[in-house]
């Protein structure tokens, strides 16, 4: 850019990163190499790490809970627990949405196949990713928790409430795996669930309609994450999982450290498909009898489609440039090649011929 690039910015109808702030040489090959090899690993890793920052925050605000409840050190409570869940959704949604595009939830994405012809293959890997980063995130809060939980352990062993508490909601293993409450029939857990996920649908469902003027995008994550932490707060008591790569994550760590007494029985089954089923159901009930496609789209709305227009082109286009100069790359290097294939043969010709001849003539 020549002149004053400020005044030439304000010309240009979109702005890329690139155009206010060039990246160095070996991140700016990297990201055009990762735009057409690897864009499908860069997203997944975006949703296991989306999910990793949503249990991370709220399995580890858990673990302060159970174990502090046992110890008797208040460490904490269900409020803490619903704000840690709600931020983390927050810091998902803001570091990783304009990734992958923020689904962190296999419910979601079974939503975005069905309703907006995402990619099954895609959706596939992305819930393969969501899990893992329930998973991993579950690890990690085991081991920084890992001296704690093993004196919590102890604590119900002496009281003789291990076998009664550990596989529940207020033991070690609650604090990985998600359970019912023992006191309540499998029908009341399942209609805790099932409305409680109607409910945060709904709201998700209404945040990405981009014809909501009371949903700016800057504020989605907030709504989203508070909704959900409104839940925990209202109707974990009877069991609640909301997602289904929370569940699974947190679920397979607890049997890999405390078997499978960890497996939670009957009730894995309605936590792990609950969610997916009461999403889908959220989302067309949001479809058929809440969005008008009359509405005008809002200014933000508009400007998010048309930056991610904007995003794919310019995408695109690196992309088209790299392999450009790939191919120009190819081109030179089997010149240079055949050049040197060349000389060599006309070198062992002459070799050949000064048998025969002068070196004289040879050189000529």
């Amino acid at each position: 850019m020549t002149g004053n690039p400020t005044s030439q910015l304000r010309h240009q109808h979109n702005v890329h990163l690139a155009d206010v702030h060039p990246r160095p040489a070996i991140f700016d090959s990297f990201e055009r190499a990762r735009h057409r090899q690897a864009h499908w690993l860069i997203e997944c890793l975006a949703e296991m790490f989306g999910v990793f920052c949503y249990c991370y925050a709220g399995i580890g605000a858990t673990a302060a809970y159970v174990v502090g409840n046992i110890l008797k050190l208040g460490l904490g409570s269900v409020l803490t627990v619903g704000l840690a869940y709600g931020i983390g959704i927050v810091v998902a949604v803001v570091v990783c949405t304009a990734t992958s595009g923020g689904h962190f939830s296999p419910a979601v994405t079974l939503v975005h196949i069905i309703f907006n012809k995402f990619p099954v293959a895609k959706g596939v890997r992305y819930v393969i990713a969501q899990i893992l980063g329930g998973f991993i995130a579950s690890w990690f809060v085991y081991w920084q928790w890992n001296t704690l939980i093993k004196d919590a352990e102890a604590a119900l062993k002496v009281a003789g409430l291990y076998e009664a508490e550990n596989f529940s909601s207020l033991g070690p293993a609650g604090i990985f795996a998600l359970y019912a409450n023992p006191a309540a029939p499998l029908g009341q857990v399942f209609l805790n669930e099932f409305v409680s996920d109607i409910f945060i649908g709904i709201v998700i469902a209404a945040c990405l309609d981009p014809t909501n003027f009371f949903a700016p995008p800057v504020a989605v994550p907030w709504i989203v994450g508070m909704t959900y932490a409104t839940a925990i707060w209202g109707f974990s008591s009877n069991g609640l999982v909301l997602n289904t790569a929370r569940d699974l994550g947190g679920r397979l760590v607890a049997i890999a450290i405390w078997g499978t007494k960890a497996s939670g029985g009957r009730y894995a089954a309605i936590a792990a498909l609950t969610n997916i089923i009461a999403t889908v159901l959220a989302f067309a009930f949001y479809e058929i009898v809440l969005k008008d496609s009359s509405r005008v789209l809002t200014s933000a709305g508009k400007e998010f489609y048309e930056g991610r227009a904007a995003h794919m082109k310019h995408r695109d286009t690196t992309s088209i440039m790299l392999l450009y100069d790939t191919v120009q790359a190819q081109m030179l290097r089997r010149r240079v090649l055949m050049m040197l294939m060349w000389n060599i043969w006309r070198r062992s010709e002459c070799v050949s011929f000064s048998l025969h001849s002068s070196e004289e003539t040879c050189n000529k």
